[in-house]
């Protein structure tokens, strides 16, 4: 995946013979990631699982572990919490990101394992391979394809996979 020149929150996701276009972060690709930057993190990631509301569409095919996202579901945010950059369920104490959203842009989504394993605090959180805004609009620092493309993209995914972004 990369930047399209000329566009720093715009890009392309290249997988075998799909080259996707996809929108990123208002800062672009950032090196040096920081909670609320706006940057997208370069660098190679595993692809870690798939999310999906399945109120509003069918199971993604997919290799990768899924889950259906339920109302009460978010995604810790906060680098105060000991739950920073992990999944926790609403309310929460701490900021969070809340993944039951009206918006769609998490009907179907992918956890990108950026700061993931041994999370380093506001190093960044909730990175994630998601739906496109339907005007292409830049997203919080997430890689973000249209709903046809990522679904397209889904089958050829798996636990084995890696994002290179940059």
């Amino acid at each position: 995946m990369f930047a399209k020149p000329g566009h720093k929150a715009r890009g392309i996701l290249v997988a075998g013979p799909l080259a996707l276009p996809c929108a990123l972060g208002p800062a672009g690709i950032v090196r040096r990631k920081r909670e609320g930057d706006g940057g997208t993190p370069a660098g190679c990631y595993p692809l870690r699982s798939c999310f999906y509301r399945a109120d509003r569409g069918p199971q993604p095919r997919t290799l990768l572990p899924i889950r259906a996202t339920r109302p009460l579901d978010g995604w810790c945010d906060d680098p105060a919490e000991a739950a920073y950059n992990r999944p926790v369920r609403l309310p929460h104490r701490g900021s969070f990101e809340r993944m039951w959203r009206d918006d769609r842009l998490y009907d179907i989504g992918i956890v990108i394992g950026f700061n993931h394993s041994h999370p380093r605090k506001r190093q960044g959180s909730a990175i994630f391979l998601h739906v496109m805004a339907p005007a292409g609009t830049p997203t919080a620092g997430c890689v973000a394809l249209r709903p046809a493309d990522l679904r397209r993209l889904l089958p050829r995914l798996s636990g084995r996979c890696v994002i290179g972004i940059g």
